[in-house]
């Protein structure tokens, strides 16, 4: 089976995104202070954390039907963007609110903005590709 060079262009940063919001969902989700300077004190702490893991699981099955799925594909670049421009411009702000983090999250908001834009172009190709095929 060939996958055609739009295929991987418009899909690459979905496989991507999966394969890093799966791993860092199940970190929030069971075990934030490994990665992070966060101590859960209470159950509404944890379940605060279980919340973010089921948001970023959800959105990765997401992803996942779109890069398998044809009719899914759109919706899959939409939220894609909107995730990753949300959680950058986010980070972003509190990088100019409460100071500059860690290296980690200053890596995080240039991945999570480049990915956005990324997702923007992929859109917009595979809109392209739609159209004229």
């Amino acid at each position: 089976m060939k996958i055609s060079q739009t295929a991987i262009i418009t899909k690459i940063h979905l496989i991507i995104s999966v394969l890093i919001v799966i791993p860092v969902s199940l970190v929030y989700g069971f075990n934030p202070s490994s990665e992070f300077d966060i101590d859960l004190n209470t159950v509404d702490e944890h379940n605060f954390f279980k919340a973010i893991m089921g948001l970023y699981l959800g959105f990765s099955i997401l992803w996942i039907l779109g890069i398998f799925k044809a009719n899914f594909l759109k919706m899959a670049l939409i939220s894609n963007i909107i995730f990753m421009l949300g959680l950058g411009l986010g980070r972003g702000l509190s990088w100019i609110i409460d100071g500059t983090p860690t290296f980690g999250y200053q890596f995080g908001v240039f991945a999570e903005l480049f990915l956005g834009v990324y997702g923007i172009w992929a859109l917009r190709l595979n809109h392209h590709a739609t159209t004229n095929s």
